[in-house]
This record gives structure tokens, sequence and C-alpha cells, in this order.
């Protein structure tokens, strides 16, 4: 099925003030474009589109994430950026804020400046 070959992830953002600096600044994506729609940034091979959307509620769950294979350097790494990972009361989570779940992948999960839920994860 060639036609499903290339992800483009898209994040809803209210207006884009203090979007570029989080995506590019804090985590290190490669700003591509500002198309006046969307602002557009290049995570590996993925497109990732920041759409402007005006007002919106941000979902209670993980929108977007990526894999890792070292969670608690990465972690760090984003931490000494200005990152604050969440911590919830119903999940137990190190000291870093890394959730291992019952098959033994880790998550630790941060959020955008709109509020959106983001994710590392690493698979055992």
């Amino acid at each position: 099925m060639a036609m499903l070959e290339k992800l483009i992830g898209f994040i809803p953002t209210r207006n884009g003030e203090g979007v570029r600096e989080f995506y590019e600044g804090k985590l290190g994506l490669r700003f591509l474009d500002d198309d006046k729609f969307a602002l557009v940034f290049e995570a590996g091979d993925t497109m990732i589109r920041i759409a402007r959307v005006g007002e919106f509620t941000p979902a209670r769950f993980t929108i977007l994430g990526w894999e890792t294979h070292g969670i608690e350097q990465d972690v760090r790494d984003l931490a000494t950026r200005g990152i604050t990972f969440e911590r919830f009361g119903f999940i137990e989570q190190d000291d870093l804020g890394i959730w291992t779940s019952p098959s033994g992948a880790k998550v630790a999960w941060f959020k955008d400046p709109d509020g959106n839920t983001l994710s590392l994860s690493q698979h055992t």
C-alpha cells in the first residue's frame, strides 16, 4: 500500500506565539516554514504541522510522542532545557517522572505551551 508511506503529525495551537521557541529551541526540532496556517517542523523524516486553530480545549491524553532508546538521559536533557515532566497521582513514577508499564515500556509526559500532552517512550 504505497500511498500511505510518510506520516505527517498535526498539533493544534491557539495562535502560534511561543510555539516555535518550544518545538525548535527546547525540543530541538528543525523549523521548516511558517505558512500562516501552521508552523512546520521536521522530526527525523516526519513533518509536524503546528496548526493555528484558534481556541480549543487540549485533549486529556497524549496526542504525539517520540520513541527513544535512552529515556532517562533524554528526560534529563529536556529538563535542562526547561521542559517540566508531568506527575500523575494514579500511577507510580520514578524521580524523573518516568512510569514503567507492566510490559516494561517506560513513558514520560510533558506539555507544550498550549497544554497539549506529548510523551517520550522507550519500548523493550
